[in-house]
């Protein structure tokens, strides 16, 4: 019994309960949490619109540019790409923390670099993607195309899709500079004198939480 009770406490206070979290991660988690409502209200908000309205535009009429391609027509090809770069940019930052839980300050910068490339990529493709929408005049309170119907469509197209794409830019933009900090500190050796990465694992947390909401607005806006 007392060898039991003493396992029971062992395995309590051994670092695998669930609760046993630090302060900064459950801060993280909290914050991600509260960030979920922001995105979850703005997505909900664009669904009951998007199929209250008799029509839509089509997003394969809108979303067909593609850099230096002219009047090529690729429907959801250039949004296909800033997709996979994100996704990429979150495989590197898996490959960053686990190099963080080993110990291996090359590798933790290597693939942080790498991860900030990614997102840096990704807001230049979103970058050029809003200024061809633009010369194409969409703007907030503007929306230049037709509904699949043939009729004039609102601007709730044009205003959610700035709005939720922008915001999640500026997350994106955000989590970019938060990985330039975590990798100058990493140069310097901060985590090394600490003796752990977890402000790698941290970062990742809200790498990750960034890379999934473009999973439902990639969806919301793009193929529904």
């Amino acid at each position: 019994m007392d060898t039991a009770v003493t396992a029971k406490k062992k395995w309590w206070s051994g670092g695998h309960s669930p609760f046993n979290v630090s302060y900064g991660k459950l801060m993280m988690w909290y914050f991600l949490m509260s960030d979920v409502f922001t995105f979850g209200a703005l997505l909900i908000s664009y669904g009951t619109i998007r199929f209250m309205s008799p029509s839509w535009p089509d997003p394969n009429a809108v979303f067909k540019s593609f850099p230096l391609m002219g009047h090529a027509d690729l429907p959801l090809v250039f949004v296909s790409l800033m997709t996979f770069i994100l996704i990429m940019s979150s495989v590197t930052m898996v490959l960053a923390v686990h190099a963080g839980h080993m110990r291996d300050r090359k590798a933790v910068a290597k693939w942080l670099t790498w991860t900030i490339i990614g997102g840096s990529a990704f807001l230049a493709c979103q970058a050029w993607e809003w200024t061809h929408l633009f010369h194409e005049g969409a703007w907030w309170g503007k929306n230049p195309f037709l509904n699949v119907d043939g009729t004039q469509a609102s601007t709730n197209f044009t205003n959610f899709f700035f709005t939720i794409t922008g915001f999640h830019g500026l997350h994106v933009t955000s989590g970019v500079v938060l990985n330039i900090v975590i990798l100058a500190n990493v140069l310097k050796g901060t985590y090394e004198e600490r003796g752990h990465y977890e402000m790698v694992e941290k970062v990742g947390l809200y790498w990750h939480f960034v890379d999934l909401v473009w999973v439902f607005v990639f969806t919301c806006f793009y193929l529904l």
